[in-house]
């Protein structure tokens, strides 16, 4: 849903009802994963997609169904459904919706503030019923409150992972029962790129980002560089020595690294620094010689071979790029690629599932 919350938020602001159509589940070559959102106004503006055009149409009268009668339906869409194919699911997935009219969510303004401002919040929902999570308080019920406070427990790991998905219970919260199968979604801060090298690259790389879905970052230590006039539209712009500003800041393990600066002066202290963080993704750019007179110095100061095997130098994958905005197609490949486990190989030479688990 974080994909649609400006048009949700706005929906509401003018007071017009609508119906939220959420992938809950999937099977084989899906084509959206659990989490996927299309939302449908009362007079049939449409938000979002839960299957790339698939099964849109079905989805729809699926949510005008939903405002006319207030409650929430669960349906499946697979190609071994008769029905199914006749709307169009001809990628041999399967995938199940869950459509909750607004009426039927709980606390949504709070949980579109929330998700709008990178807050974190779970939601937990039984089609009618829906329990909402935040780091330090619930609210709403899917049921008893035994069962409440199984759900709120689960969740609340969830949420700290940024998990999406189904968890199943027994009617009074049981762990090993299976009555009630409850979905939870959770909504964390995007996460972080952070691109080293105000230069041309890097202004390609962090539209890609934001693309993506990251909060990026640009640093360089330059300042007649790194100006607004260069990047207007990262989320954060650094004047900093990049190693001094990487130790200053947060990185997780969902964090990207983009060392774009190839300079050894700024790439081998910052990349001392980013090999030690848990960071995701670490990648540098520059020539094979550059790459080999790098990885040198960096033993030289001490960095062990373990911390070297993270780095992904050259940067990219072999994509023939030449200009700017090639390159960060080829480096947000291989950021992808390592993220989801892919091979970077054409998927004409595999015989393996598109869609990796």
């Amino acid at each position: 849903m974080r994909e649609i919350v400006d048009g949700l938020t706005s929906w509401r602001t003018a007071g017009v009802a609508f119906a939220v159509a959420t992938v809950v589940r999937t099977w084989q070559s899906a084509p959206r994963p659990a989490g996927a959102a299309m939302a449908v106004s009362a007079d049939g503006e449409v938000l979002g997609s839960v299957s790339g055009g698939c099964v849109e149409g079905a989805v729809h009268d699926l949510c005008r169904t939903a405002l006319t009668t207030g409650t929430a339906h669960t349906q499946t869409f697979g190609v071994s459904d008769d029905d199914a194919f006749d709307v169009g699911l001809t990628c041999g997935g399967t995938i199940q919706i869950l459509v909750q009219p607004s009426v039927a969510l709980t606390e949504i303004d709070e949980v579109l503030a929330a998700i709008s401002d990178g807050r974190p919040v779970a939601t937990a929902s039984v089609e009618n019923a829906q329990l909402v999570i935040w780091p330090d308080r619930i609210a709403g019920s899917v049921g008893v409150p035994e069962l409440d406070d199984a759900v709120a427990r689960q969740a609340v790991g969830m949420l700290a992972l940024g998990v999406t998905g189904t968890i199943h219970l027994g009617r009074q919260g049981q762990r090993r029962g299976d009555d009630v199968a409850v979905f939870v979604q959770s909504y964390v801060p995007p996460p972080r790129m952070i691109v080293f090298g105000a230069i041309d690259f890097a202004a390609a790389m962090a539209r890609i980002g934001a693309f993506l879905g990251y909060h990026v970052t640009v640093c360089d230590a330059r300042p007649l560089f790194a100006t607004r006039a260069r990047f207007p539209d990262v989320d954060e712009l650094v004047v900093q020595w990049p190693h001094k500003y990487l130790e200053s800041t947060t990185v997780d393990d969902r964090t990207v690294l983009c060392v774009l600066t190839h300079d050894p002066k700024f790439d081998v202290p910052l990349l001392q620094v980013a090999l030690h963080t848990p960071a995701r993704y670490i990648g540098a750019m520059g020539s094979r010689r550059a790459h080999d007179d790098r990885m040198r110095r960096l033993r030289e100061a001490g960095v062990g071979e373990a911390a070297l095997a993270r780095l992904c130098s050259p940067i990219g994958l072999d994509l023939g790029a030449r200009t700017p905005e090639e390159t960060a197609v080829a480096i947000a490949a291989e950021i992808t690629a390592q993220t989801w486990g892919g091979t970077g190989r054409p998927l004409t030479e595999l015989k393996t599932p598109i869609h990796h688990v």
